[in-house]
């Protein structure tokens, strides 16, 4: 317990860089914080941090050391997990990084659920990227990911995948409306408000549009899902999603499906760590969103 101690310290300062900052929010002195980190390095026998004038920088072992750290604290967190659920309360934490397109109502819905059964389960929920979203995996920075297009990864395992629709996202009274499908060149005739480039929508997006050799009239772009949306039920604009990143209940906004020969279906998938055993609470939490989302949306789309 004393070394499980002295790891989260050293994961800390490894994030913020800092004694002073991981000082603060470890609640100890930095001298104390400093003087525990050098005992454990005196014990492995190398230093794990460069010492800089901007800050503590890990070095070669340190990267090794970090790597080995998050894992151990993974392990010790599904521990103390099986052990809660042994006393029939369930415990833990659970970190999920996920798509912005599913930050704004899937992910928190799907935590709501969870947490009015096991209301002693906290979450983190980090926004990333698909790029960075696989990387938080492989850090041992997230449990599980919820993710569009992921990069191919040979440590990425996924757990479930569901193929979705494109959608074009306008107003209730654009002139596009009342149809069911929409071709491409149908929706890019009007000004689009198109996602930025962090966005993987936008590099799905941008390969149909230059297999098509088709002007653009991008009036508005950003990579906030939320302005996207809100602009299109302002204004005779377009802008897309996919079909389970657009939220419930907003009555000021249609989606329609772009047809699949433009815009072939894209994956959403639900992965982890491949090899890693995930608590308690994280293998439950999954098995919920798992459910819901076949339910919803079918593994076929």
């Amino acid at each position: 317990m004393k070394h499980l101690k002295t790891m989260q310290c050293i994961d800390d300062v490894a994030g913020s860089g800092s004694i002073r900052r991981s000082a603060e929010r470890l609640s100890i002195t930095p001298s104390a914080l400093t003087r525990r980190i050098q005992d454990f390095e005196a014990e492995l026998g190398t230093p794990v941090f460069e010492r800089m004038p901007q800050g503590m920088r890990l070095n070669a072992a340190g990267e090794l050391l970090l790597r080995h750290i998050r894992a151990q604290l993974s392990d010790f967190e599904r521990l103390r997990s099986q052990i809660a659920d042994l006393s029939g309360v369930r415990r833990g934490h659970v970190t999920i990084a996920t798509s912005q397109a599913f930050a704004h109502d899937l992910i928190p819905h799907e935590i709501a659920i969870y947490r009015a059964q096991h209301s002693l389960v906290s979450f983190s929920v980090l926004v990333r990227d698909h790029f960075h979203a696989v990387e938080a995996v492989a850090a041992f920075e997230a449990d599980v990911a919820l993710v569009i297009a992921p990069p191919p990864a040979p440590e990425f395992q996924p757990l479930l995948v569901i193929h979705q629709p494109l959608c074009a996202l306008m107003s209730k009274d654009h002139p596009l409306a009342a149809a069911r499908t929409l071709r491409l060149r149908e929706c890019l005739e009007y000004p689009i408000a198109m996602p930025g480039p962090s966005l993987a929508i936008r590099h799905l997006l941008q390969g149909a549009i230059v297999r098509a050799a088709l002007p653009v009239n991008t009036v508005v772009e950003s990579d906030s899902f939320e302005v996207l949306r809100s602009y299109a039920g302002g204004e005779q604009v377009i802008s897309f999603q996919i079909r389970a990143g657009i939220p419930q209940g907003n009555s000021n906004l249609v989606a329609r499906e772009i047809d699949h020969r433009d815009m072939p279906l894209t994956q959403l998938v639900l992965g982890q760590l491949r090899g890693r055993s995930l608590s308690v609470a994280a293998s439950k939490f999954v098995d919920q969103i798992s459910g819901s989302l076949h339910t919803r949306y079918g593994a076929g789309g």
